[in-house]
């Protein structure tokens, strides 16, 4: 195959390949390209065995899109430890087989470039890189580098470091923009993130993304920055948002307010912002190109400080969620929306059951006893909030001083975190959790005592990764009504994007935004399932079928519309099975299968209780039945079977064996992958 095309001047996505053999690096290729790539990168020294003259002019043969060659050696960070002559030789190989990109570093960067350009010309671009060792130079010391580079002649300069602090990157975005050629800047990691994310914005060249499946560490995915961040309708006069917060990975915020921001058509971005330091961040981003943020955890009550003004709201709760930097002057000012987003979340819950203890209110919150767990900036919110509505409160915290300041606030109670074991409500209370407890990954972890759930009216959790935690789970089981953090989330967002934007958006349009993955989404991790041997994918993403329609929320009738689309098998808690048998109505289709499945996430039954769960399992007519438990010890594994683990389900009758599409994937903690029960295993 030709030359498929070069750089043009917009910025372009480019994945970085490292498959060990070029039949590999082919179909990465080709997958890349398919996940929205522009351009890759392959990296011969990631190639075992390689052998220049027959595998670079298979890999150019067979490009599907235009290739960036780079061979990088060990003293440059990369794997290449042999002789330098011979590294060399396969550079010119590739310049001369037609490879579009060849990427050469600083130090052998020179005579290179000069003894290839007077060779002959070919259309080819090179690339000169450096890898700095340690945290991102002084603009100073970058311009001088900036300048070297330049002057070999590069058609394209690369710079890469490493981050230690955000801050970091505003030196990024500088050289960028003043570059008299085109450039390419980032550092890794995840306090370097907002360098590949904002590189459009600040004149870059390339924007690099990961592959579904080859995660990166510090790298967006291919799929983010096409479908999330939209990278190619960034530019100069783009608005950024972000969110300030420490971590910052479990954030559905770029999810919301990205497709959001383009259903207006406001030309902005949302992002990311791992940040260490509040003031040095403040003083660093201080230009007016950083529009807003939303503030997380632990920062909501340390960021009052560096408001300049705060929204009464905000200043009674002392917790600042949201801040907008005001046009006219550039000054900060800062607001509460959780407040409002999480107490309309539960009045409306409490309203939607038509119970307010007989009487005509203005808020069924008033006159309740509410508990609120954890007295920082969520809880105080949500502590303001319902005392507002005449609600009874008493703070838990694990420090009782603390509990104690907020209990002042709002006339109520404090008590230590620990005593909440013991606690016993009144009967119709309300229990709003406001601590990280439950959130991924440690889902099993439950904040009040399991017994005492059914005495709550209503049971709400702020936590929204994951959607329905362990607390939510257990008191709806109690019999209580459930509030997801998701609701006060997406509540609190439609303020937070009023004001970023000025603009109103529909609760509606924000519930369809929040949904993690689109079915065109959904089918890439089902294509690569498919390329590696997995003979059934487990769907495990939550999705709207009909936009706007309650009774998809309900697991029954989703499950049987699902069946009636012709899925090949349901999965069904053995909780839920009697329900969903009665939606069937004997309209079960042919060659359909129900899978019943029970899940223990705290500990492995014992031999005796899993024969039993086999029995009721099978009682209710299940075609194949699934138990999941939790392993505390490799004993475990036998009162499954006489062997250990995934690996030997196939040996003892198994119908299944689960394998995570990729390490470290979020619905499959500590599975293996399933390329290596493929390759290795099976």
């Amino acid at each position: 195959m030709g030359s498929v095309g070069v750089l043009t001047n917009s910025v372009m996505v480019c994945a970085p390949l490292m498959a060990e053999s070029v039949e590999q690096m082919v179909i990465d290729m080709h997958s890349a390209k398919a996940q929205g790539a522009d351009v890759v990168e392959v990296r011969l020294d990631c190639i075992n065995e390689f052998q220049p003259c027959q595998d670079l002019e298979t890999i150019i043969r067979n490009k599907p899109l235009p290739v960036i060659i780079v061979y990088r050696p060990k003293w440059e960070g990369g794997q290449y430890e042999g002789d330098e002559h011979r590294r060399l030789e396969a550079l010119r190989l590739a310049n001369d087989l037609g490879a579009d990109y060849i990427d050469f570093e600083l130090k052998v960067a020179s005579e290179l470039i000069e003894e290839l350009r007077n060779k002959h010309q070919n259309g080819g671009k090179f690339i000169v890189s450096s890898y700095l060792n340690g945290a991102t130079p002084s603009k100073e010391s970058l311009g001088h580098l900036v300048a070297t580079m330049q002057a070999t002649e590069a058609d394209i300069i690369k710079v890469v470091s490493n981050a230690d602090d955000i801050t970091e990157m505003e030196r990024i975005f500088h050289m960028l923009s003043h570059c008299e050629v085109p450039a390419v800047a980032y550092s890794v990691g995840e306090r370097g993130l907002i360098s590949q994310l904002l590189c459009p914005k600040f004149g870059g060249a390339l924007v690099y993304g990961s592959m579904e499946g080859n995660s990166i560490p510090g790298l967006p995915t291919l799929d983010s920055l096409r479908e999330a961040y939209k990278v190619d309708c960034i530019n100069s006069d783009t608005k950024v948002f972000g969110l300030v917060s420490k971590p910052v990975g479990h954030s559905k915020g770029p999810m919301l307010h990205n497709p959001t921001l383009r259903h207006v058509n406001f030309n902005g971005i949302y992002v990311p912002m791992f940040v260490d330091d509040l003031k040095k961040f403040f003083d660093v981003y201080a230009s007016p190109d950083f529009a807003g943020y939303s503030v997380g955890f632990p920062y909501k009550e340390a960021v009052v400080q560096f408001c300049d003004e705060v929204h009464p709201l905000a200043k009674c709760i002392g917790a600042v969620n949201t801040i907008i930097r005001r046009p006219c002057d550039g000054k900060l000012i800062g607001y509460n929306t959780d407040c409002e987003g999480s107490i309309t979340a539960i009045e409306d819950a409490l309203r939607d059951q038509k119970d307010v203890n007989g009487r005509s209110l203005n808020s069924p919150l008033a006159g309740k006893q509410f508990v609120v767990v954890g007295a920082g900036g969520a809880g105080r919110a949500i502590a303001v909030g319902a005392k507002s509505r005449g609600a009874r409160l008493i703070i838990f915290d694990i420090d009782l001083e603390r509990a104690k300041g907020l209990a002042r606030a709002v006339s109520g109670e404090a008590q230590h975190f620990e005593s909440l074991a013991h606690f016993q409500p009144e009967n119709g209370a309300i229990l709003a959790n406001a601590t990280p407890i439950g959130m991924h990954p440690s889902t099993d972890r439950i904040p009040a005592a399991e017994e005492t759930l059914g005495n709550y009216q209503l049971v709400f959790d702020a936590v929204y990764t994951p959607r329905k935690t362990r607390l939510l789970k257990d008191a709806d089981a109690a019999g209580a009504i459930t509030v997801s953090g998701v609701e006060m989330f997406l509540r609190q967002a439609i303020g937070q994007f009023k004001l970023f934007t000025g603009r109103e958006v529909l609760h509606g349009n924000v519930h369809h935004y929040w949904e993690p993955r689109s079915i065109d989404q959904m089918l890439i991790p089902m294509r690569n399932a498919k390329k590696i041997g997995v003979d059934v994918v487990d769907c495990l993403t939550n999705f709207y079928p009909h936009q706007g329609l309650e009774i998809l929320i309900l697991q029954s009738p989703l499950l049987t519309l699902a069946m009636q689309l012709r899925a090949n098998s349901i999965d069904v808690e053995l909780e839920n099975v009697h329900e969903f048998n009665d939606s069937m109505d004997g309209k079960k289709p042919d060659k359909f299968k129900v899978i019943v499945s029970s899940h223990n996430f705290h500990n492995t039954p014992t031999a005796e209780a899993i024969a039993d769960l086999v029995t009721r399992i099978q009682a209710t007519g299940a075609d194949m039945v699934k138990i999941s438990t939790t392993a505390l010890d490799i004993k475990d594994y036998g009162k499954h079977f006489s062997g250990y683990g995934t690996f030997s389900t196939r040996k003892f009758g198994s119908y299944l064996t689960h394998g995570a599409l990729e390490a470290g994937a979020i619905s499959a903690p500590g599975q293996s992958t399933a390329e290596d029960l493929g390759r290795c295993f099976l």
